[in-house]
């Protein structure tokens, strides 16, 4: 029983890391603030990337999350906390070079060795036309209830396509 249970373990972590692949996007490091000094390691920080939306021409997102800093967080170990905060601003004309589908995980970057993952799923607001931009972290045992949310209007002149 038990290798049955270590192999569903695994099988299930392996899966998680698959379709999280998928999505995964490396964001453009901004810029960074150290938030705590650490003697052995790097300093625990904020640090702010970018992530232009892959399916929205004109449109970025800023994510800011605390990394944790000393020897497990300068080895990768270290499970950083489950805040993040996003912005998402026009930074050019908005193009859609595709339908959207109507709720979509547009951004995924892990946060912990196996269990922790950063996400940014993008919404319709078809009533107010506009993108609408949540990110949270999750682990595969627990979830998480802290987010952020941001939302993108875009001109009513241009209607945003969503796939049928």
């Amino acid at each position: 029983m038990r290798a049955i249970f270590s192999k569903s373990i695994l099988s299930a972590i392996a899966l998680t890391a698959f379709c999280g692949a998928a999505f995964a996007a490396a964001g453009e490091k901004i810029g960074t603030v150290d938030t705590a000094f650490k003697l052995v390691g790097r300093d625990h920080d904020i640090i702010v990337e970018a992530y232009d939306d892959p399916a929205v021409n004109g449109v970025t997102c800023y994510v800011s999350r605390a990394r944790t800093g000393g020897v497990k967080g300068t080895l990768g170990l270290a499970e950083d906390r489950s805040e993040a905060s996003i912005s998402c601003q026009q930074v050019g004309e908005i193009q859609f070079p595709k339908p959207l589908k109507d709720q979509e995980e547009v951004f995924s970057e892990r946060t912990s060795l196996l269990f922790k993952r950063l996400r940014v799923v993008r919404m319709i607001d078809v009533k107010r036309n506009a993108l609408v931009y949540l990110t949270y972290s999750d682990k595969v045992i627990e979830g998480s209830p802290q987010n952020s949310v941001s939302a993108v209007p875009v001109a009513h002149s241009l209607q945003i396509p969503i796939k049928k």
